[in-house]
Formats: C-alpha cells, sequence, structure tokens
C-alpha cells in the first residue's frame, strides 16, 4: 500500500509535553511511518501506511488524547463566554476561601474558635475546585499512566499530595490536635487550580490571535453557492457543489470554487491571492479562483475544482503543514521540554528529602515540595518557537509567500547569496512590442492589426507578442523557413520577418539606425514590407518584472550578492543584467549545469537563495538553501521549490528575509526568558534562598508559573503587530 498522510485534529493538548508525548507515542506505533504534532493548532500530521484511520485514532486515544477527526478548517473558540463566566465564578468563590484561611492576620471575624467548622469549609470549597479541575487531575494521571507526563501531571501531584496532607491534618483536627488548623493547604490547591485555568484561558485567548492569518485564509471561500439547474437556481452548502456544476455569482457576491466562466463577464478581485489590488476582467473562458469578489457583473462559471482540491484549500494546506513542520531550534526545544517534567519532578523529590533531613518537618517539606512542581513551567519552554512559527507563516502568506516548510523561516536568515533566473523570473518570459516605427501612410494601430493578423497563422514565438483580438483575413499564408511569414490582406501581400527576409526579397534596409536602437535594447527585429518597401519596423522583447531595480536595490543594502544564471545566450544576458545593475551574470547554462553552480556555491558554505519558473530550474531549485518559484511557473518548478511566490512580486522575497530575522530573534528572547526563569525560580522554590528570606509558597508559584507562559505567548504577539503586515 501506498504511503499516505493526514491531518487530525486533536483534543486535549494542553502543554508542549502533551505534543511531544503524543508525537513519541505515535511515532512507537506500528504502520506510522512519521509525525508531527502542533500544539498551538492542535493538530498532528501524520504519514502511515498499511493501517486504517480509524486504527491511528484509536492510538491517539490510547495514548490519551481525542481525535477531531480530519482537519479542515480552524474552529473559533465557542466556549469563550462559558469559561469567562466560570473563571468569575470561581474568583469569587477564591476570594472568599482567601478570607476563610486569611481573615485571623488582619483581625476579622474568623472561624478560628470553631476548628471543625473551619476544616469542613475548607474541605467543600476544595471539593468544588476539584470539580472545577477535574480535566487537569484526570489528564495528569493519564498522562503518567501513559509515561507522556506534562504539566497537568506536575500540577496533578502538587494538588493531591496537598489535598492528602491537609485531609490528615483534618482528621487529627477531629481528634483534638489543633496545632494543624494553620497547616492546611486547601486554598493553595485551590489557588494552584485557579492560576491555572486562568492562565490557560489567556493564553488560549491570545494563541487564537496567532492563528489570524490563517483563519482569514480559511473564511475567504463562501458557505454556499448558487446552481444552476436548466433555467431555476438554488442556493446549496458548498459541500453539495460536483464538478462541471454550473454555477452563478452576481455582483458583491464571492466566487465558490474553482472553476471557468462560461458566461457574462465581470471584474473580479483577486487580491487574496495574487497580491494585485486592481480588478481583474473574466470573460468567457477565464479562470476563477474561489473567494474572489464579483464586482460588477452577473456571471456563470462551470465548477472545475472543489473541496480540498481548490486554490485556496491548497494554500491552507501549505501553511498548516509549513506550520506543523519543525526548525532545528524547535526540535532541540521539543528534546529539552521533553525530559523537562521527570527532571522537575526529580527536583522536587529532592527537594523534599532534604529539607525533611534537615529537620524542617512534614509540613515545610511538602510545602517546597509542591513549590517546586507549581513554579516549573515546561509551557514557555514549549511555546517558545511554535508559536512564532505560527505567526510567521502566517505573515508569510498575507505577503504572497507560501512556505511549504518551518525550515525556511530559521534559514532565510542566513542567506548571503541570491541567485535569479532571468527568463520568467526576472522579466515575465513572455515577448511583448517594445518599439515600433511606421514608414507608411497607414495609421500605427492599422499596421500592427496587419502584422497581428499574420502572426496569428504562426507557431513561431515571436508570434506571441501580438494581439489575437479583431484580426483581419488572411489568405494565401506561407511560412518562409528561418526568415520570416507572408499572406495576403484585403488583396495586398505583406511580409514579415528577420533581415534576411530582405535579402531574400533583394530590399535594401535604408532604416539603419532605427534598426541599431532596437538591437542594442535586447530586441528581436520584424520587418514589415509590401509592394517591394519596407512600411515597418518592429522591436519585440522579454520585458522586465516591475520594481526590479528596487529589489536589487534592497538586497545590496543588505549585503547579499546577486548573480543571474541564465540558459540564454550571453549577449542578450548582460544585456538584461546592465540595465538592471547585476554585476554577475552566468549564462548558457544547461540545467544540469545550473544545479552544478548552486552547488559550488553551497560548497564555498554559501547560503543561497535560488529564484526560478521553469523546468530547467528545477533541479537547481532543490539543491539551494532555499529554493523559490514564482506562482506562474511550470508545476515542476512549483514542486521542487520551498516557497510559493503566489503574486509574482520578487520584492517579497525581501520581506521573507526581514520576517525571517525578526521572528528568530523573539525566539531567542522566548527561549532566554523560558531558561532564565526557570533557573531563577526553581532555586527560590526550593529554597536555597530562604537563608536571604527569600522564600515561596504555592500560591505564588502558581501565579509566577501563568505569567512566565505569557511572557511568552505576549512577547511572539509582537512579531503579529511588526512592520511587515
Amino acid at each position: 500500500m501506498n504511503i499516505k498522510k493526514i491531518v487530525l485534529k486533536i483534543d486535549g493538548m494542553t502543554c508542549s509535553a502533551c505534543s511531544n508525548g503524543l508525537e513519541k507515542y505515535l511515532k512507537r506505533q506500528e504502520g506510522i511511518v512519521d509525525v508531527n504534532v502542533n500544539l498551538i493548532l492542535a493538530i498532528a500530521t501524520i504519514t502511515y501506511k498499511d493501517i486504517k484511520i480509524k486504527n491511528i485514532e484509536n492510538y491517539i486515544k490510547e495514548a490519551g488524547f481525542k481525535s477531531l477527526g480530519e482537519f479542515k478548517t480552524l474552529d473559533d473558540n465557542t466556549t469563550f463566554k462559558k469559561e469567562k463566566n466560570l473563571l468569575v465564578f470561581y474568583g469569587l468563590l477564591l476570594i472568599v476561601l482567601m478570607y476563610i484561611t486569611m481573615s485571623h492576620m488582619v483581625g476579622l471575624p474568623n472561624l478560628d474558635n470553631y476548628p471543625q467548622i473551619y476544616s469542613l469549609t475548607l474541605v467543600l470549597f476544595s471539593l468544588v475546585f476539584l470539580i472545577y479541575g477535574f480535566d487537569i487531575i484526570k489528564n495528569g494521571f493519564k498522562n503518567l499512566i501513559h509515561r507522556i507526563p506534562n504539566m497537568d501531571t506536575l500540577v496533578t501531584f502538587s494538588v493531591v499530595f496537598s489535598l492528602i496532607y491537609s485531609l490528615y491534618g483534618v482528621f487529627k483536627i477531629f481528634n483534638g490536635d489543633l496545632s494543624y488548623m494553620h497547616n492546611l493547604y486547601f486554598e493553595s490547591a485551590c489557588m494552584v487550580i485557579y492560576f491555572i485555568k486562568l492562565g490557560r484561558f489567556i493564553e488560549n485567548i491570545s494563541k487564537d490571535k496567532t492563528k489570524d492569518a490563517i483563519k482569514s485564509l480559511v473564511q475567504i471561500t463562501p458557505k454556499y453557492a448558487v446552481i444552476k439547474k436548466g433555467e431555476k437556481v438554488e442556493k446549496i452548502t458548498i459541500d453539495e457543489v460536483n464538478i462541471d456544476d454550473i454555477l452563478v455569482c452576481h455582483p458583491g457576491e464571492k466566487i465558490a470554487v474553482d472553476g471557468i466562466l462560461v458566461s457574462g463577464k465581470a471584474h473580479v478581485d483577486e487580491s487574496f491571492i495574487t497580491g494585485e489590488s486592481k480588478p481583474v476582467l473574466k470573460e468567457k473562458d477565464s479562470h476563477v479562483i474561489a473567494g474572489s469578489i464579483n464586482y460588477d457583473g452577473v456571471i456563470e462559471y462551470k465548477a472545475k475544482k472543489i473541496g480540498r482540491d481548490s486554490t485556496i484549500s491548497e494554500i491552507v494546506k501549505m501553511v498548516v503543514e509549513s506550520t506543523n513542520s519543525k526548525t532545528k531550534i524547535q526540535r532541540i526545544a521539543d528534546k529539552v521540554s521533553g525530559v523537562f517534567v521527570p527532571l522537575i519532578f526529580i527536583i522536587a523529590v529532592i527537594t523534599f528529602l532534604i529539607h525533611t533531613v534537615l529537620g524542617s518537618g512534614f509540613s515545610d517539606s511538602l510545602n517546597y515540595f509542591v513549590t517546586v512542581l507549581v513554579v516549573a513551567c515546561p509551557c514557555a519552554l514549549g511555546l517558545a518557537v511554535p508559536l512564532v512559527i505560527v505567526i510567521s507563516n502566517g505573515k508569510c502568506a498575507k505577503n504572497g509567500l507560501f512556505l511549504k516548510k518551518a525550515e525556511v523561516i530559521e534559514n532565510a536568515r542566513h542567506i548571503d547569496t541570491l541567485v535569479f533566473d532571468k527568463t520568467g523570473t526576472l522579466t515575465y518570459g513572455k515577448l511583448k512590442i517594445f518599439k515600433s516605427f511606421n514608414y507608411s501612410d497607414i495609421s500605427l494601430e492599422e499596421l500592427l492589426k496587419i502584422v497581428s493578423s499574420l502572426e496569428a497563422n504562426s507557431t513561431h514565438p515571436i508570434a506571441t507578442a501580438f494581439s489575437k483580438n479583431n484580426l483581419l483575413k488572411v489568405t494565401d499564408f506561407k511560412n518562409i523557413a528561418g526568415m520570416g511569414l507572408s499572406g495576403n490582406i484585403k488583396n495586398k501581400e505583406y511580409y514579415i520577418g528577420s533581415l534576411k527576409l530582405l535579402e531574400k526579397l533583394k530590399i535594401k534596409d535604408t532604416h539603419n539606425l532605427d534598426y541599431e536602437e532596437l538591437i542594442s535594447q535586447g530586441c528581436s527585429i520584424l520587418y514589415v514590407v509590401s509592394n517591394k518597401e519596407i512600411i515597418g519596423l518592429i522591436g519585440v522583447k522579454d520585458t522586465i518584472r516591475p520594481n526590479i531595480k528596487t529589489l536589487l536595490k534592497k538586497l545590496n543594502n543588505l549585503g547579499i550578492n546577486v548573480i543571474m544564471l541564465t540558459g540564454d545566450n550571453k549577449k542578450t544576458a548582460e544585456l538584461i543584467a546592465d540595465e538592471l545593475g547585476i554585476k554577475k551574470v552566468i549564462a548558457d547554462m544547461l540545467p544540469n549545469k545550473k544545479a552544478d553552480f548552486i552547488k559550488s556555491l553551497i560548497k564555498d558554505n554559501k547560503k543561497v537563495l535560488m529564484v526560478g519558473d521553469g523546468i530547467n530550474d528545477a533541479v537547481a531549485l532543490v539543491n539551494a538553501t532555499i529554493g523559490v518559484s514564482i506562482s506562474d511557473g511550470t508545476d515542476v518548478a512549483v514542486d521542487s521549490s520551498d516557497v510559493i511566490l503566489m503574486n509574482n512580486d520578487l520584492n517579497n522575497i525581501v520581506k521573507l528575509l526581514e520576517i525571517s530575522k525578526e521572528s528568530f530573534k523573539i525566539i531567542k528572547q522566548n527561549l532566554f526568558w523560558a531558561f532564565f526563569y526557570n533557573l531563577i525560580m526553581i532555586p527560590i522554590a526550593s529554597g536555597l534562598l530562604a537563608p536571604l528570606g527569600i522564600v515561596m509558597n504555592p500560591m505564588i508559584a502558581s501565579l509566577a508559573m501563568t505569567l512566565s507562559s505569557l511572557t511568552v505567548v505576549f512577547n511572539s504577539l509582537r512579531l503579529k503587530g511588526g512592520k511587515n503586515e
């Protein structure tokens, strides 16, 4: 059976230890080839063979999580209001609990004179908070059983040990030992649960913001379509659309699926894909893209790509899979966070034993044990990289840069050499009329119509430079091999061709200066002849894409070496390079030679970004540090690249480099704060700084742990509002 891939939505992951544990567990199962689990998007990309999806979902269940089926879209947080109300309710309960346990400290009315009522009240409050935090306790034990301990496991141990010891204290109080009155830890357990819940609530809201760019892509496609059946039209869901159905779109509506226009015409906004803000005119046989907005006409189109095959679905899939892949630095962080939880538990046990041996007493030793478990924060470490990767991928997508893997974000910041293919990349790869000279007594427009009508019968590449609209009737058409062509229009014979055609017709060229001007600009020359006289001279050439000079100036300012690598002849290549200011040109290169050149740069320790569009660029793109293909390039080039430039604006390459540098600056900050926090807080929690009067209790520890995660989240969100947004 062939290797397959599926992206599943996962429920029950709360921290990086969860995602890492699930990833490790699945990789050990038979039939699973590879797994990448994404904590932020709550999805798992699973490569498998010879097993059914149901088996994979059972593996996920065995690991202590739940599969919610195949990933199709990013859901909004529909439980937000309920969670908020619960936080308010339990927050009020916590205030009451704090009053009960601390009122005696400030001389307020209290229950100190009623020890049994006091202790039972705390037990009841704890039961209420245990119900609130039952999901944490359940996940903590479940993940421990499956040998994938996580943050919930640490919290579970701290809460359970606190409650067990406190219940023992209640037993002693009821037996007359009132010394346990103020050695109960019920309020600590309740507060730990509350702050964990509060932290995750804020964290989830913040993490949702990191997914905004991907959500906006998902929401581009409308949920309904209007289908035409005979003379009737009806509204149906997108899922009901079949290939070759005829759909109708009115002004102001979105096109439902990718298709081909069969009737009507309209200006359509495709800026979300192309980056081009100017509406595009769509006429019969034009391709239309799902999600584009119809401005001004009623059109009918035939559905050609539906569901997951649509352009926007492919883009969403690409962005999600890129987000789900892992950078080298993330894999290192994952390994560290993978051993973090067991390490913290060992430190907590050692702390408990040392304090017990030193005579701190069981109660104080337990307090240190619980505080160490609560203060440690693998979440900050686990979120440090993936949060930034999600935001940077979304940011790239907004700029028309679709990344196939996360390593691009990591590698782009090191790029020092940028290699451009010429034809189809720096230039459009399509010949256009550069300049025309009219020596006849008819208008230039009429002259060009004659030339277009004759060229429409030719298969030569030069013919693509001329319009195919409003053509004149041509009779007695002939190809003159290697020289040009001829034909009759309105009973008048015309010749179009090169200088060789003039020699064949024995016509002297009296327009040498115009010819030299066009040649100096790198044009291919067409003479137009009628009645043994030259009536026109037309220069056609490949046109340079706009803003290339601006791009090259930016690259020069960044200290990046630019090279043109082309299969074209040296003279043509140098003309384009001189015009653009590119100093190094490698011409006359066959596809394998292009790849060899890229390999030689890599061997010299250069970090190379290669931009191309054709089949002849594919091997070179694969061998570059980062391969970039423009979206209207060949399928082979697109498949071989790491990045697809959807709007064909090469200036966005600079944005990729800038986003990469900005992203990794924030990643380094996140990792620093995550390590720094744990490095400082764990010694304090374990009591090492107690001789200096610096101590911590479980309540403060839970608050500190929550703030550490939020620091990483909010620091990551700074990228979202950066200059490249």
